[in-house]
């Protein structure tokens, strides 16, 4: 059921309509015009809920960007041997990437042209640092392979994982893989070729 087919609307599911529309159409190619059609709303009915669509794009990419930081702080990627621990936030990267599909989806389309735009990248950028550090404890730990770069080796696995959004339906939208076959798939296929024999 589209927004336009809806008789009341939520400030979630005007969220999740703007998702639809800036990955579209591109944040600079979408108006508050397209927004209120999208949503079968008036723009000031919009603009009850949010100043702009800045805010929109803000909580967006902010819920893509609370649910990867959310991995950082769960018990699996805190305790145990680094290689472990990347393990762990890997498999979880691909599943909330799948969880929060739209939204990760939009976090990894940002160019920079906005402030908030400029906030999300600095964030994901934070991210991957702290990613790459678990890489670099691993190594020093000598459990992934020395002959491997660890630059070549964060792009390659942050490569593999973002590249999701572009082929990942979920079973239930058609798709033909559940959620775990996919972070299965991903850990095994990265951390076959990482960890030293």
């Amino acid at each position: 059921m589209t927004m336009a087919q809806r008789d009341t609307y939520t400030p979630e599911t005007l969220l999740a309509v703007a998702v639809e529309v800036f990955i579209e159409r591109g944040y600079d190619g979408t108006s508050m015009e397209h927004l209120s059609r999208a949503a079968g709303i008036s723009k000031s009915s919009i603009y009850h809920h949010v100043r702009g669509k800045e805010e929109l794009l803000r909580r967006a990419v902010g819920r893509a960007l609370d649910g990867l930081f959310g991995i950082l702080e769960e018990p699996g990627a805190e305790g145990g041997r680094a290689v472990e621990r990347l393990e762990y936030v890997t498999r979880r990267t691909a599943e909330v990437l799948m969880a929060e599909l739209p939204y990760v989806t939009l976090l990894l389309r940002v160019r920079g042209n906005t402030q908030t735009e400029r906030w999300a990248m600095e964030r994901r950028r934070e991210f991957d640092h702290r990613v790459t550090d678990l890489l670099k404890a691993a190594a020093a730990e000598g459990d992934l392979r020395a002959d491997v770069d660890l630059r070549l080796a964060t792009r390659l696995l942050f490569g593999m994982i973002n590249s999701i959004v572009e082929w990942y339906r979920p079973k239930d939208d058609g798709g033909g893989l559940e959620r775990d076959q996919v972070a299965d798939a991903v850990v095994r296929l990265a951390f076959d070729g990482l960890r030293r024999a």
